[in-house]
């Protein structure tokens, strides 16, 4: 899949440094993932991952998205675009990507504190169907809330 010169291709091992260092950024700028994890390799492969997609433009890599096998069903894992990429309808790709791979609806869960995300999921038609407190804990130091949506 292709969009303004970038495209959308299966996740290779080779690709995980470039995979973290992007992440980084995203970390920087968004505190996503919260806490900077000791093994960013390890965790843009979590347990239950079935396949991982990465955009990518001139083979530098602007954005993520796993697919994970979840007791709820398929899910939307490890989604992020860098910074410098956004606005270029990556995340949409990325999303589309997933929900034609899992072939039926898929679930994704967002923090609260993702506002821009949550925008993005619910213009993009995703439903919203529960709310839950995290195990982990947001910027004001509190379980986090997160939002679970199914796809459309």
């Amino acid at each position: 899949m292709t969009t303004d010169g970038m495209s959308v291709r299966l996740r290779t091992p080779a690709d995980l440094d470039a995979c973290a260092a992007a992440l980084r950024l995203v970390h920087n700028a968004d505190r996503y993932p919260v806490d900077w994890p000791a093994d960013p390799h390890g965790w843009l492969t979590p347990q239950g991952l079935l396949s991982a997609w990465v955009a990518v433009t001139e083979d530098r890599v602007l954005g993520h998205v796993g697919l994970a096998d979840t007791p709820g069903g398929p899910e939307v894992t490890r989604l992020f675009v860098a910074p410098a990429a956004r606005g270029r309808g990556l995340a949409p790709l990325l999303l589309d990507t997933v929900r034609k791979a899992a072939d039926g609806p898929v679930l994704l869960e967002v923090s609260d504190e993702g506002r821009a995300a949550v925008a993005l999921y619910e213009r993009l038609g995703w439903r919203r169907v529960g709310s839950t407190r995290a195990r982990w804990l947001n910027a004001a130091g509190e379980p986090a809330l997160l939002h679970h949506y199914v796809s459309p």
